[in-house]
């Protein structure tokens, strides 16, 4: 199943368990070098704490997704990491969380809370988009024809990435994957069929208030 949200702007939460500190840190990734990157420069920067567990998912379809405990029992914080982030439906993003061991044993189901306690932390101070697949479509167009594009864009929630207003208009919309052939169709058949429609290959887009992002 596709995801559909990601990580706009990272962010840090802490919770401290039994005198344990415990600091998440989150950050948007789009590659497995990226966030190896990302993981080696939380252990720079947190040279001196026992453990600094990670995740991280990458691609869509979470055609990447790897955990690991840092030398904490197998499967009580990497995992449950990985867990939190699946369950919100979140790609493309990289988790650390560091911890200051506060000399007092959490116990399995301790330590599974505390590093999902962090991210979830974490997690709240972030910043998220909801991403969705479509396809950037070009038409040009004489001003006759504006008001009526213009219309169609905002009745349907389509968004305008750019217009250019030379001797006739070019205007670059985004036509959502599941919809795009029937508003071509709709184009052709309120233009008559006398515009071209150029459809590019499939995209990521997300909107960021009135802000439109291409991935």
């Amino acid at each position: 199943m596709a995801l559909t949200k990601s990580i706009y702007e990272g962010g840090m939460g802490e919770i401290v368990e039994k005198k344990s500190r415990f600091i998440a840190t989150i950050c948007p990734v789009e590659t497995e070098e990226e966030a190896t990157a990302f993981i080696a420069a939380q252990k720079k920067k947190y040279y001196d704490a026992r453990h600094n567990c990670s995740a991280y998912i990458i691609g869509r379809n979470g055609e990447l997704k790897r955990s690991s405990d840092d030398g904490e029992p197998s499967g009580t914080a990497g995992r449950p990491i990985l867990e939190v982030l699946e369950r919100e439906g979140i790609y493309n993003v990289c988790v650390v969380v560091t911890r200051y061991f506060g000399g007092t044993l959490l116990g399995t189901g301790g330590l599974v809370r505390a590093y999902q306690g962090a991210t979830k932390e974490a997690m709240a101070q972030c910043s998220f988009l909801e991403r969705a697949q479509g396809h950037v479509v070009t038409v040009i167009i004489p001003y006759t024809l504006l008001g009526k594009f213009q219309y169609f864009c905002n009745s349907n929630g389509i968004p305008v990435l750019d217009t250019i207003y030379e001797t006739d208009i070019t205007l670059k919309m985004i036509f959502s994957k599941e919809r795009k052939e029937e508003f071509v169709k709709e184009v052709m058949k309120f233009t008559e069929g006398s515009i071209n429609c150029e459809v590019s290959e499939e995209v990521e887009y997300a909107l960021k208030g009135q802000e439109i992002l291409l991935f």
